[in-house]
């Protein structure tokens, strides 16, 4: 009968994690989609029969997160939930999970959130993968598999940097902000003002967003950076006391990073997320012609002695699922979240799954992660 999955949102995200199981070859079963719209359910379900009509799909009524007695009803004949909901709703969703015995898997960036959800997966007989899209995700599975492949070539079990950078970007931008919207203007609000997570001097430590732009050449290319939060997952923790210092950076064109500072500069202490995003969507355009660029990289000395760095860097534009364009932020996102999904229906993962903690030699080479970013 094969595995039998929710998603939970049906948005772009959803709706793209949907058509890209889908179409795996690995997959075989049924997928439900469920949202808070009926409409955005069906229309999810309708499009993912039309392009892969190997998998049956459907979609439910209506679901409102403030009353979850109805989802848990559904739940319990699931083998999986997708969780494609805002970051809010993950411990309720993860609680449906651990009830109801399945596995499940989300994208939020949220500190708090994901503390409350690990608490929740502890000793859970199925597996809980948190974080598990771009960045955090992918990016921090790259670097554990670059760590990884440092420490063994060279012969070392600690190294002196590792550096994370993705950013998702527009092929195109105009002046004084440099930027265009390819996904959510309060995502990207919220890791402009939250505290970042990186390790110093071996010690996990907080450092204010946007507090260190630099420039960096990626593929011929040149980019700025700048602290941001949410991207590093749980690498600081995982790697402290392994690594001297380690950081997660947002790329962006050159020039963002000033009116961004100006921008906030300007708004009040007490709401400064919201104006923020009020002021970005005033000024900054929504765009589908999108790319993302992903780069890693891991630093240190050889036990010789000499200075060496492996590094990696991707470049995604928009691709067909199915028949289907998907914008290379649907893709990238959903795509790592379509690859852990069956790496815990293979049953080799219980309670609380960190980034740290997934083999990242069988996420990389995974048929789906390869057909989208390519091969490591």
């Amino acid at each position: 009968m094969g595995k039998r999955v929710m998603i939970v949102g049906s948005g772009g995200i959803g709706e793209a994690v949907g058509l890209i199981l889908a179409n795996a070859k690995e997959f075989s079963g049924h997928l439900l989609f469920l949202d808070r719209y009926k409409e955005a359910s069906e229309r999810a379900s309708d499009l993912v029969d039309e392009h892969s009509p190997d998998t049956v799909t459907s979609s439910a009524d209506s679901i409102d997160m403030h009353d979850t007695q109805p989802l848990e009803t559904i739940a319990v004949d699931y083998d999986l939930i997708l969780d494609c909901l805002p970051g809010t709703f993950a411990p309720a969703l993860a609680k449906i999970a651990l009830q109801c015995k399945c596995h499940y898997v989300n994208l939020t960036e949220y500190v708090k959130e994901t503390e409350e959800v690990t608490e929740i997966a502890e000793g859970a007989e199925t597996g809980f993968v948190l974080q598990a899209g771009l960045a955090p995700g992918f990016i921090n599975i790259l670097a554990m598999r670059l760590f990884n492949d440092f420490c063994k070539q060279y012969n070392v079990d600690k190294v002196e940097t590792i550096q994370m950078k993705v950013g998702a970007l527009s092929e195109h931008v105009e002046p004084p902000h440099y930027y265009a919207f390819t996904w959510s203007p309060i995502g990207v609000a919220t890791e402009y003002i939250k505290d970042a997570y990186a390790v110093r001097d071996y010690k996990e430590v907080t450092i204010p967003s946007l507090s260190q732009r630099e420039e960096y050449v990626i593929d011929g290319d040149r980019y700025e950076d700048n602290f941001t939060s949410g991207g590093a997952a749980d690498l600081p923790t995982a790697l402290a006391g392994r690594v001297k210092n380690l950081d997660y950076k947002t790329l962006r064109y050159i020039g963002h990073y000033d009116w961004v500072s100006e921008t906030i500069g300007t708004l009040r202490a007490d709401n400064v997320i919201d104006e923020l995003e009020d002021k970005m969507l005033a000024d900054i355009p929504r765009v589908e012609n999108d790319k993302v660029i992903v780069y890693a990289s891991v630093n240190g000395h050889a036990s010789d002695g000499s200075r060496r760095m492996l590094n990696k860097s991707y470049t995604v534009r928009p691709s067909q699922i199915g028949g289907v364009t998907l914008r290379a932020i649907q893709s990238t996102t959903a795509g790592p979240m379509a690859q852990v999904g069956l790496m815990l229906l293979s049953g080799d993962y219980k309670g609380p799954v960190f980034q740290s903690m997934i083999d990242p030699k069988k996420f990389l080479e995974g048929s789906i992660v390869d057909s989208i970013y390519g091969p490591y």
